[in-house]
């Protein structure tokens, strides 16, 4: 059994996480408003469900963390960052951007995929993660092509910490390229480390890797105190300095 939380009740301590059946799911019920995600996420939870559930809160343990040192760029990806980095430099049809238009990246990662049915990202997820972007604690960052948005990665971000959310491409390596950005502006601004949350093959072939929840909440509680980053702009080109 698993707590149900009224609009005005704390969360659980994290170690009271099942740890089976469900490894990680930590509670369930409460709302998504900012002030309840921001709660979560400074304790290292976060909501997970899907329709027809209940809000669900997990706090993994391993957690899937990708390091900003170690993302891997493999040479295609290379290849990809060096013609937007041209691009932006001669005729602008690639372009990358930060937070200008962050509900519609949420929208694109909620569609159908190729490969199967829409995410897990309701209307009331977008809502929840909007009013996160309006205080100033969630982002997105954007990849366009001749004024489209063809691919984009968002999140949260807390002090010197960021939890990434969920990705999108409608072209070849589109969100590869957002992602590798957002990176590079993060570690630029002393950010070390993204929660990806839960193990996956894809987040493990960029460089992302498990570790315990015990080291995850130690980063976590001197990271969330650090100022938080002022400026969302994309630093320069990334083909210039591969």
């Amino acid at each position: 059994m698993i707590p149900w939380l009224d609009p005005h009740t704390p969360f659980p301590d994290v170690s009271q996480a099942l740890t089976t059946d469900a490894p990680g799911l930590l509670a369930a019920g409460a709302d998504l408003s900012p002030q309840r995600l921001l709660a979560a996420y400074r304790r290292g939870i976060f909501p997970w469900f899907s329709e027809g559930q209940p809000i669900l809160w997990w706090s993994t343990d391993p957690r899937m963390v990708l390091m900003t040192a170690e993302l891997r760029v493999s040479d295609s990806l290379k290849k990809a960052l060096r013609r937007v980095a041209r691009s932006a430099a001669t005729d602008g049809r690639w372009q990358v951007r930060f937070d200008s238009d962050f509900e519609a990246v949420m929208r694109a990662c909620a569609a159908p995929r190729k490969d199967g049915p829409g995410t897990w990202i309701s209307d009331e997820i977008i809502a929840g993660y909007t009013g996160l972007h309006r205080l100033g604690y969630a982002h997105s960052a954007e990849l366009w092509l001749d004024g489209e948005l063809v691919g984009g990665a968002y999140g949260v971000s807390i002090g010197r910490m960021f939890y990434g959310e969920s990705m999108f491409a409608r072209v070849t390596d589109g969100s590869k390229i957002a992602l590798a950005y957002l990176v590079h502006f993060l570690r630029g601004h002393g950010v070390a480390m993204i929660d990806c949350q839960q193990e996956t093959a894809h987040l493990a072939s960029l460089g992302a890797a498990p570790i315990s929840r015990a080291r995850f909440l130690a980063h976590l509680a001197a990271s969330i105190e650090e100022p938080q980053i002022a400026a969302w702009q994309p630093l320069a080109p990334l083909g210039a300095v591969l």
